[in-house]
């Protein structure tokens, strides 16, 4: 039997999978109706409720305020300094998004790139959206560019076979180097 690879398809021999059976909950947990991560009765987001909950940005882990923009670090990160930006009013679009909001968003991106190189040092940086559930978006009702420091090897099997992220450092030492970090 002839392999895709030896066929002049597919991934090189070198290429191994290890397949991530935890995924499909993860899937099924996204999909499902998760109080916590919809909309409230006032129809306010979980990232809304967030932003206008009156806690100190060092419990709420809010790194940036613009105008109509912020940066929060991400509660569940891939990686320490792992944040989002993100709109203050939920849009679920980029299309939702108006002239001046998609402008602040794209300029909080770049400043969220600058504060986690500069805050970590890393060999690059991870930008990503991912619109609507099935996409992967945890929060489909309110789009977030999340920006990820990412260092060579980085990657383990910690999260595939343990269904655990290693970090070498808490959440408010994250906030405190971002936030110290941000361009002014």
């Amino acid at each position: 039997m002839t392999t895709p690879s030896q066929a002049g398809g597919g991934p090189s021999p070198a290429l191994a999978r290890l397949w991530a059976g935890w995924r499909t909950d993860y899937i099924a947990r996204i999909s499902s109706d998760d109080a916590e991560v919809r909309p409230d009765s006032t129809g306010r987001s979980l990232f809304e409720r967030i932003y206008n909950s009156g806690l100190p940005d060092e419990e709420t882990l809010i790194v940036w305020h613009g105008e109509l923009c912020f940066a929060v670090l991400n509660a569940f990160p891939y990686g320490s300094g792992h944040l989002m930006v993100l709109p203050k009013k939920a849009k679920a679009d980029l299309a939702e998004l108006t002239m001046d909001e998609s402008a602040e968003l794209w300029e909080g991106v770049r400043n969220a790139v600058a504060a986690v190189r500069s805050a970590y040092g890393p060999d690059g940086v991870n930008v990503g959206i991912n619109l609507g559930a099935g996409a992967g978006a945890g929060i489909p009702d309110h789009l977030h560019v999340h920006c990820l420091p990412r260092w060579s090897g980085d990657t383990n099997f910690m999260t595939a076979v343990a269904e655990t992220r290693v970090l070498p450092e808490p959440l408010s030492v994250s906030w405190t180097k971002v936030k110290d970090a941000w361009p002014q």
